[in-house]
């Protein structure tokens, strides 16, 4: 039962798990990562035929102390990286998604402008790297960077490029929420992304990225549905004390309210900076942001998911998806068809205005007192929620 409740039955049955190449598993014993796979199957169908894709998500550590020269720790991640992709290939894997700012600590934290110098642009170096990977492997990879667009001034940006499976670059999309909680900020590096929620059709399916902060925001997901995704990656950087409790359930959830994978990487491990910092917690200054929890899953529409990876390990989890379950789940459920779209884009279309009233409407008790006022020397006008009172 605790089995079911917390991972779901795919079709009707427990997730199965799927056997990996020897070499892929030498690779995790040598290296020391976790290294997990598992299979969503969906119904046969009479008119098409099974479409089963492959994908990976990888978490990791960094390799070196942010006090070492950048290159160096760039590289160290590199290196680190190698061996974990090779597994992902020798496993077959069709599409990997790293995790946020992969190529780097997650010095955002500080608000210190030091680590800018990670910035790159879009074909920069770690897109170089990987690229290499793609040609190998026949395989699509999305590569979360730090970006400097130097065709605008050299903006920052928190930019997920789309690497497709011949190393060229399909696209890129940047992140569309940007957390101000407390004095973590991250709008001391980057603002707001440009690019909307736009849906990359690759060689093994239509695939988007929901970076980090936006999965708390349900029109965000909703919008890569929209737009037609079948799998939705969410490369992201949380710690612990911030947001573990809800980690298990947002993506999950987005799944099943727009009937496609998602695919959930943290990062993993507790970052040292030589700086003290505060980042809105109530605490003394220190060094560290928190542990990051790693658990990266997946899920499918139908609210089974995967087993997390581990919460201290670098780890690749595979994942076998028939992406045919998103169009039965839609069929079967009818959130498409039963969404009343055209309530909310009225509600919206309201709310974003400076004269929006909120549609709350008025209790017995405050129609007795309005019978009160009646009878009295004021008189009194009601527009919206708001009660105005005149002397007569």
């Amino acid at each position: 039962m605790a089995s079911r409740l917390l991972l779901g039955l795919n079709c009707g049955k427990p997730l199965e798990s799927v056997l990996l190449p020897e070499l892929a598993e030498a690779l995790s014993s040598k290296h020391n990562f976790d290294l997990q796979a598992f299979s969503f199957k969906a119904d046969r169908e009479v008119l098409r035929e099974p479409r089963v894709v492959r994908v990976g998500l990888i978490q990791n550590s960094i390799a070196l102390p942010t006090e070492k020269p950048i290159s160096d720790q760039k590289r160290g991640i590199f290196q680190k990286l190698k061996p974990i992709i090779d597994a992902a290939g020798a496993s077959g894997v069709n599409i990997l998604c790293l995790q946020e700012a992969w190529m780097m600590p997650f010095a955002f934290c500080t608000r210190e402008k030091r680590w800018c110098e990670f910035a790159e642009p879009v074909d920069g170096e770690s897109t170089r790297f990987l690229q290499e990977f793609a040609r190998k492997y026949n395989m699509v990879i999305v590569s979360s960077i730090l970006e400097r667009d130097l065709n605008h001034g050299e903006t920052l940006w928190n930019t997920a490029v789309i690497i497709g499976n011949h190393g060229n670059i399909i696209g890129k999309h940047r992140k569309n929420h940007i957390p101000r909680v407390g004095d973590f900020n991250e709008s001391t590096y980057y603002m707001e992304g440009n690019t909307g929620h736009p849906v990359f059709e690759t060689a093994y399916g239509k695939i988007a990225v929901n970076i980090c902060y936006g999965r708390h925001h349900p029109l965000n997901w909703l919008a890569f549905g929209l737009n037609g995704a079948e799998i939705v990656f969410n490369p992201s950087a949380t710690v612990g004390e911030l947001s573990e409790p809800m980690w298990p359930i947002e993506a999950r959830n987005a799944a099943i309210a727009n009937s496609y994978f998602v695919g959930s990487i943290n990062r993993v491990g507790t970052e040292l900076f030589p700086n003290p910092f505060t980042s809105g917690d109530g605490k003394p200054q220190h060094k560290d942001f928190g542990h990051f929890y790693g658990s990266s899953y997946f899920s499918a529409p139908d609210a089974s998911c995967t087993p997390s990876l581990s919460r201290y390990k670098d780890g690749l989890l595979i994942s076998d998806m028939d992406l045919n379950l998103c169009r039965q789940l839609k069929d079967k459920w009818g959130f498409r068809m039963t969404a009343r779209y055209e309530l909310y884009a009225d509600l919206l279309n309201r709310y974003v205005k400076p004269d929006f009233e909120p549609q709350v409407m008025l209790t017995g008790h405050c129609s007795v007192m309005y019978c009160l006022l009646s009878a009295s020397k004021y008189a009194y006008r009601l527009q919206g929620s708001r009660l105005t009172f005149e002397r007569q």
